[in-house]
């Protein structure tokens, strides 16, 4: 689906890594389960026959639109003003961590998230620039389906949704809360121009991750389940429901920052 450049490769694997090696695998619950030395993960999916079926159209759609839109765009448009892009979005999602890092009575994290926020808007021409990583201050990136996460609501049946891809029931109902609370939705009224905005976000993204699909490719004999449980264990991971073995770099998509240029 993506070129297999080796660059590219290793993007790819430092961003499903965050998930394949995050530490021991899920029970059905979202609780590790191990086996001895080795952990064994059991997804809870009962609508595996649907979500195949989504999973192959969402792959459909990419190929045919999806990726297609965002290689021109990664084409055409500069990388300098792509990861200012980048960047302003982080920046836009740093202010919603800051209200589900408050909801969760996470201190550091909604201290961060303000002074984040607050920073790269005022000195970083609305986010364009990310002066917060320059200075040290760490990402504590969260959603509302973390948010009810920390307060005990498990995770429910796996669900693989149209065009917007892979979520849980919880993470589901989460995104209808987080897209509510999202400064586009809530700040941008005329209503060409918020679309607009949704559009150059979701290109962004996946300009920003067309590196990931060839590790699929490559490693991956069945890659509905290779995709459900990267998801579901890194989704478990950032709920703080595993440990991971060793520290992980940030997201280059949500740390501002773009995969290397391909060789």
């Amino acid at each position: 689906m993506t070129p297999t450049d080796h660059s590219l490769r290793r993007l790819g694997a430092s961003l499903l890594g965050a998930a394949l090696l995050a530490g021991p695998a899920l029970a059905q619950d979202g609780a590790p389960a191990a086996s001895g030395d080795l952990a064994v993960f059991v997804a809870n999916d009962p609508f595996e026959g649907f979500n195949r079926a989504m999973f192959r159209l969402n792959e459909d759609l990419d190929d045919a639109v999806f990726k297609p839109v965002a290689t021109a765009y990664k084409d055409v448009v500069p990388r300098p003003a792509r990861l200012g892009v980048t960047n302003a979005f982080a920046n836009i999602g740093d202010a919603w961590s800051f209200v589900n890092n408050l909801l969760q009575l996470n201190v550091e994290g909604a201290f961060n998230s303000a002074v984040r926020f607050s920073v790269n808007t005022v000195l970083g021409f609305g986010g364009l620039l990310d002066i917060a990583t320059e200075a040290g201050v760490q990402r504590h990136k969260q959603d509302f389906g973390l948010t009810m996460a920390r307060w005990g609501m498990p995770a429910g049946p796996y669900l693989m949704v149209p065009v917007l891809g892979p979520y849980t029931v919880r993470d589901g109902a989460g995104f209808i809360v987080d897209w509510q609370g999202d400064r586009v939705t809530r700040k941008v009224d005329d209503v060409a121009v918020r679309n607009s905005l949704y559009v150059l976000r979701a290109v962004d993204k996946r300009a920003n991750l067309l590196g990931v699909s060839s590790v699929l490719e490559f490693a991956a004999l069945d890659k509905y389940t290779f995709t459900r449980d990267a998801y579901l264990q890194m989704r478990a991971q950032q709920a703080g429901q595993v440990r991971p073995r060793k520290k992980q770099a940030d997201d280059d998509t949500d740390a501002g920052r773009l995969p290397p240029e391909e060789d």
